[in-house]
């Protein structure tokens, strides 16, 4: 019989009962094997039932056969399901820890990845005591570094805090005399451990489900991070630590839109600057088009402006985020298109088996990956190449300040061990006019970029954006695996800057009634 003369009830009856084992036998086969041979003496009539029959004596036993509905509901005489598979995928599907059982030593962790990066963390990390001698030249004044002036080898880190969990000194003397100070952060350090193993738990993580688009009468509210989710309509986050989670992930796109948006918390009254108005005034005006009645037929076809491009320069981490995380940038602007341009040597960095680097050819020299599907709306492209080198080539000119931005998350631009990489870098920023979105892990960070900035422009800069924190940074702390006294968080702090304008007036002779000598200048 045809499958599509019989309804859908039926068919799924009819292969049912053609996987239903033997009654006389315990073996696996299944009918389906045993209608192919012809020796085989067909059942009885009593056993068979008709396709419309819905007695309740075939249901408990149909019941009875498969007591386990968690297993597939046939199995194939090839590759056949045992026992112990079944035991091992649940296993390892299985939740390994529990909310009330989070705190684990590193080096003892039930986790494998954690006792990889404790593994490190003993062979790079030196331990902080000031009777050991400097490794390094202190990036700030609360470095440990600065404080080692004594004549002791370096030694690295072996004895775990019993607080933490977390690996801080060489010898639990030094680590009893550096003790008060390690106080300070022993708890951030705490909160970072059971982050940590939170995400290798094998829970299920409800906060990573994110919304999709948004009508546009209910307007976003980006105050904070609790009005932000719950206008979005997030799924609800009643927890601290689920909190920590979805920010980790959410502070790179939302932290962009906040500045951009015209609904933005950062206004004159709140660090915006003149100058940081007239530029996000123009990118705004494209950003939230007004509604020119398009639709889908002939009379309703209207041109398309170009999309809005943002240009993520020193690319690292955020290149590499689901992008599903990135889509919610489209979501707070839903009449505009976007293109990010992930661009940096690390843009690619340990993602060569997701999409293999192309060749330089001609149709694409600088050996771009694009991804194009992601909805209509957004398009990324990422070089793993510096910028400067693509500016010299002329790839992305021109560009406009009505279409074009630049963030740079942590760049780095004033650390000792980065500004020469920003040093050709900085002037080819400052050249386009377009407004530069920074971010930094600490307030300290932030300042000796500015302050790096400041020296190399010249007073070719205009401040934008005033530095303070940032509204959506991450709440969850990081730790740093070469310095474990090194605590930060994602996106802490937000300021924005781009080259002078010039404004020329035109010069239209004096005006009347004016006195001799005088100048008449019409603005």
């Amino acid at each position: 019989m045809a499958s599509n003369s019989i309804c859908s009830r039926c068919l799924w009856q009819a292969l049912r009962s053609a996987r239903q084992p033997s009654h006389t036998s315990n073996t696996s086969f299944r009918a389906l094997t045993t209608t192919t041979n012809t020796n085989t003496t067909p059942p009885k009539a009593s056993s068979q039932r008709r396709l419309h029959q819905a007695s309740p004596r075939h249901s408990a036993a149909t019941e009875t056969q498969r007591p386990n509905d968690s297993l597939p509901p046939y199995t194939e005489v090839r590759g056949r399901q045992t026992d112990a598979d079944s035991a091992k995928e649940r296993q390892q599907h299985r939740v390994l820890l529990q909310p009330n059982n989070l705190f684990h030593s590193y080096t003892r962790s039930p986790a494998p990845e954690i006792r990889r990066r404790s593994s490190f963390m003993r062979q790079n990390a030196y331990c902080p005591h000031p009777d050991h001698q400097p490794t390094r030249a202190p990036i700030n004044p609360d470095d440990l570094e600065a404080q080692k002036t004594g004549a002791v080898p370096p030694r690295h880190v072996s004895h775990e805090c019993p607080d933490c969990g977390i690996p801080v000194a060489c010898s639990e003397d030094h680590f009893v005399d550096t003790y008060e100070s390690h106080l300070e952060i022993c708890d951030v350090l705490r909160q970072i451990n059971e982050d940590d193993h939170d995400l290798l738990s094998g829970r299920f993580f409800p906060e990573f489900e994110y919304p999709g688009p948004q009508i546009d009468e209910a307007q976003v509210n980006l105050i904070n991070w609790d009005t932000l989710l719950y206008s979005r309509e997030f799924n609800a986050v009643n927890e601290a630590r689920p909190m920590r989670q979805v920010t980790r992930l959410l502070t790179y796109p939302i932290t962009v839109g906040s500045v951009l948006h015209e609904l933005s918390p950062y206004n004159l009254k709140d660090r915006l600057t003149p100058e940081g108005l007239r530029s996000l005034s123009a990118l705004r005006y494209t950003l939230h088009p007004p509604r020119t009645g398009g639709g889908i037929d002939i009379k309703g076809l209207r041109p398309n402006p170009p999309p809005i491009r943002l240009f993520i320069l020193g690319a690292r981490a955020e290149s590499s985020l689901p992008r599903e995380v990135w889509l919610q940038l489209v979501h707070l602007f839903p009449r505009s298109t976007f293109h990010l341009i992930f661009i940096g040597p690390e843009s690619m960095s340990n993602r060569e088996h997701e999409f293999p680097l192309p060749k330089r050819e001609g149709s694409n020299p600088w050996g771009a990956i694009v991804e194009d599907r992601l909805g209509g709306q957004m398009k990324i492209s990422t070089y793993v190449e510096y910028f400067h080198t693509l500016h010299e080539a002329q790839a992305f000119a021109p560009y406009d300040p009505y279409f074009d931005a630049f963030v740079l998350f942590h760049p780095g631009l004033g650390h000792p061990a980065s500004s020469h990489e920003w040093a050709s870098t900085l002037p080819q920023l400052l050249q386009t006019k377009v407004p530069v979105i920074c971010t930094g892990y600490t307030d300290f960070d932030m300042q000796r970029d500015i302050a790096w900035v400041k020296e190399q422009a010249r007073g070719e800069a205009d401040l934008l954006l005033e530095p303070g924190e940032n509204r959506f940074r991450s709440l969850r702390w990081d730790l740093n695996d070469l310095d474990p006294g090194d605590v930060s968080c994602g996106n802490w702090g937000v300021w924005a800057f781009r080259g002078k304008r010039y404004e020329a007036d035109e010069y239209r002779g004096k005006a009347e009634g004016e006195q001799k000598g005088g100048a008449g200048w019409d603005r």
